[in-house]
């Protein structure tokens, strides 16, 4: 399934997302070739304290709030997931620039 959220982006925005996440996670897990839609900690590249790691660069990095109900795995186990979850709370409230 890796690249299936690429045809699923509204646009340029969703793609630097997209790009900004994979370049996120990728720092990270040393460089290593992960797809999309693989499980990050399952693979054990990463740990659970990089799930904070993870809500904390995603409320900076993109000016949303991670409230109690967004706080579940689903929403940051992979890189489709980080992706889709950041552009559905900012299709919900929108903000300004990405990462600026």
């Amino acid at each position: 399934m890796d690249g299936e959220l690429g045809g699923n982006l509204r646009g340029p925005d969703d793609e630097r997302v997209l790009a900004m996440v994979r370049e996120f996670v990728s720092q990270h897990t040393g460089g290593a070739s992960i797809a999309d839609d693989v499980d990050i900690f399952a693979t054990g590249y990463v740990s659970s304290l990089f799930a904070v790691q993870i809500l904390t660069w995603v409320e900076r990095t993109f000016d949303i709030a991670v409230a109690g109900d967004d706080l579940d795995i689903a929403n940051f186990q992979s890189v489709d997931a980080i992706t889709r979850f950041v552009a559905g709370k900012r299709a919900v409230a929108p903000t300004g620039t990405i990462g600026g």
